[in-house]
């Protein structure tokens, strides 16, 4: 397996997980007051938008030649700090 592909398979499975921890906080969130929810809803939303744009890099690695993935992995790996910064802030929140 080359280091590109199991570079993808790896940010695949950290995309899960935050799919996951997302899907998790968007469960609790219900149970809160309707204030409450409602920043809550934007912070998963905000979350979520990160998700869906290393998804997008994600197709950048699939045609990234060889030579060329290496900045595409620098771009997802600073995306992915975003992401999972943005879920611990979600999650740290219900904490409170």
């Amino acid at each position: 397996m080359s280091m590109k592909e199991a570079y993808r398979q790896k940010m695949e499975a950290e995309l899960e997980w935050a799919k996951a921890k997302l899907a998790e906080a968007k469960d609790e969130s219900r149970s809160l007051a309707a204030d409450a929810r409602v920043t809550y809803a934007t912070q998963i939303a905000a979350a979520e938008q990160k998700l869906e744009q290393i998804r997008s890099k994600l197709l950048d690695l699939d045609v990234a030649g060889d030579d060329a993935w290496g900045q595409v992995k620098e771009g997802l790996d600073q995306a992915w700090t975003g992401l999972s910064a943005a879920i611990r802030n979600v999650v740290a929140s219900f904490k409170k």
